[in-house]
Formats: C-alpha cells, structure tokens, sequence
C-alpha cells in the first residue's frame, strides 16, 4: 500500500479538495504469532524416513495462514547443534526441523528460550549459524557483544511501518553460555534499555517477546502480569508470551475514546510437540493488525485461532500435522462436513482439548476473539 503525498505547490483549497477526493491510502500490516515449534524424541523418530528427515506432513494445513500473514514470528524451542539428534531433556533437532518451519513461511525466529543451552555454547553458535545460512532472520540469542550491538532490536520494515522485536527468557534450565555468546534474559534494567534503543532507532511498533510463566497452567500468574505492565509503561505495544506449553488468556488496553493501545497475550502454547500432558496438544496463533495512516500506528485489531497437532499412523510411522481446530470441525453446510477429516477418536481428542482452551480464552480474554483461519 502507498500513500498519496500532496503536491508542495498546492494552495489550502486544493489540499482541501484533494485530501476530499483522494484520502491518504492506510498502510496494513498482519503479523502472526506461533508459539513453541518442539522437537521430541517421538517426532525426531518418525521424522526419519528413507535416509531422510522428511517434516512435509507438519505445516500442509497451516502454510497458506502463516504465509498470508505480512510477517510470522515462530519460538525455536530447539537447538540444531547437529547430531546425535535428541528430544527432551537436552534438544538438538535436524536442520531439516528449521527448514520446514521456513518453507512453511514463518520469517523470524526467536531463540531466547530455556532450551537454547541445552547443548552448550557449540550448541547455540552451531544454530545460529544454520538459521544465518538458510538466511532466517532470528533474535534473543547472540553469537558475541559485537552481533548483538549490530542486530538488537531486531527492526524489520514492512509498509512503511517499522517493528522491533525483543525477546528474552526467565532462564536456561541451569545451563549458561559462556563468553562471548549472549543469552537475553529478563532483566528490567536490559529490558528499559532495549526498549529506548528500539525508540532511539525509530521503531514505530515495539514488541516483546516473553519465554516465562508456569508450565501446564492455563491462567497467567502475578509475575507475567506485572512484568507486561512494567514494560507497557516503557513503551512496548505488543506482548506475546511462551513457554507454558497451553494457552493462556490475552487482552487489549484501550484508550478513553476506545482505541487499542496495547495487547498482552500470555502465553501461545505449542505450535506442535510430542507432548502428552493435559491441553499441551496445541495452541493458538494469534493474528495482529496494524495499521498506519500519516505516520500514525494504530492496533487495529488482535485475534487468535486455535491449532491442534493431529498424529496419524502411516505405515510404521506417524505423520505430525497441525490442524487449525475451526477448519476440522464438523460443519453441516458443507459436502464432507469438515474441510480436515480427522477419524471419530482424533476428532474427539481435538474437540476435548479446544473444548479446554475455548472455556479458558472465552471467559478471561478481553478484546481478543477467535477467527476461522485461511481454507487449504
């Protein structure tokens, strides 16, 4: 989109007129949030076909969504340190993981999390260096000061309208990057610094990008809420959490004349894992709109869809595939009911656990309502 600039020479009336006649176009923005992308031993496992790492099952019915978005942020929950490949507790996922992940469009990456040292400081240099070479643009973790001074806040334009993203994590499981790799860790000291350098460089939309809270809790706890509000005051516009592996509750702040301000979304939940505890199955993406119109940035708008990682047997081997929940679920106007067919007990797997999420988002969300991603 492109804004109609008026003329220098162009008297009171005529921009009177003009502005009339042609309005200047808004410039639109929609990016999208994925939460933890994992990779288990179970998915490692079934990954391996003929000699190969073979992920095309994983993103079939969730690439035209994510590709339609201006710009989709995915959390690596993994590191790709190179074999041996290993699930939890210490990850090292196959290159072929973060390809998948690209080819299925997500843009950046965001590698602060407490998986990232999982193999120590050969282990974060060797991702970092293999998101650098299939050219993914990604945050949070840094292979020295210098890397961090250049790219941190990472800012990336997109129509005119200039995002930067912050990511941090409450810790690394007990391991630590030695020098010279950097990990961002919450800090509220870094945290008001990276904000201001993000201003400093003319950011007109800064987000955060939060790896904390509880695991397999559904509500958000006291330490999110005040840290959101600590870094809303500060400037941020837009927080996006992880790490609880199920989805919490989001909401919109408002001003008096009713404008979205800002937007917390607590926690995404999985994109897609191996887990199997209660409500891990899945998550939301959550859609952002932004819009720009004489060089003010408005939150147009914030929604979420819920996504559930379906496995179905092939031959000796499963396929992992992520299914958004609304595109499966049965629908009478339609010849085949559903536009994903999933078989009865898969079916009411799905629907137990957005049964679960939809009860917690339904009753906690403000401003924030589900929508019915993009048909296959």
């Amino acid at each position: 989109m492109t804004i109609t600039k008026h003329s220098p020479g162009l008297p009171l009336i005529g921009l009177l007129i003009h502005s009339l006649f042609f309005p200047l176009q808004a410039q639109e923005v929609t990016l999208l949030f994925a939460g933890d992308a994992m990779q288990h031993q179970s998915q490692i496992d079934h990954a391996f076909r003929n000699g190969q790492y073979d992920y095309s099952s994983y993103f079939q019915y969730l690439k035209e969504e994510i590709t339609s978005a201006d710009l989709a942020i995915v959390n690596l929950e993994a590191t790709l340190a190179g074999e041996p490949y290993k699930g939890y507790p210490r990850f090292s996922a196959p290159d072929e993981y973060a390809r998948a992940l690209k080819e299925a469009g997500f843009d950046i990456f965001l590698n602060a999390n407490n998986h990232i040292v999982d193999r120590g400081n050969a282990g974060v240099l060797r991702t970092l260096s293999a998101l650098d070479s299939m050219t993914i643009l990604h945050t949070g973790v840094f292979g020295s000061i210098m890397e961090k001074e250049q790219n941190y806040p990472l800012i990336v334009e997109k129509e005119g309208i200039r995002f930067a993203f912050l990511n941090y994590t409450y810790g690394t499981n007990g391991f630590y990057a030695s020098p010279p790799v950097i990990v961002n860790y919450i800090q509220k000291d870094s945290i008001r610094k990276d904000i201001q350098k993000a201003k400093a460089l003319g950011a007109d939309v800064i987000i955060a990008n939060m790896h904390w809270g509880l695991e397999y809790k559904m509500i958000q706890n006291k330490t999110q809420e005040n840290l959101a509000e600590f870094m809303m005051e500060e400037g941020v516009d837009l927080v996006v959490g992880a790490h609880p592996h199920v989805v919490q509750p989001s909401k919109v702040v408002t001003d008096s004349l009713g404008n979205i301000k800002r937007v917390i979304v607590y926690s995404l939940g999985n994109l897609v894992s191996g887990m199997i505890a209660p409500n891990t199955e899945g998550g939301q993406l959550v859609k952002a709109t932004f819009r720009k119109i004489r060089d003010k940035v408005r939150i147009q708008s914030a929604e979420y869809a819920l996504i559930y990682r379906h496995k179905a047997k092939k031959g000796k081997k499963i396929d992992f595939t992520v299914v958004p929940v609304a595109l499966a679920e049965k629908n009478d106007s339609l010849p085949d009911k559903t536009i994903i067919p999933l078989d009865a007990a898969d079916y009411r797997k799905m629907k137990t656990f957005s049964g679960n999420a939809r009860a917690v988002l339904l009753k906690h969300n403000k401003g924030v309502s589900e929508y019915k991603p993009c048909k296959k």
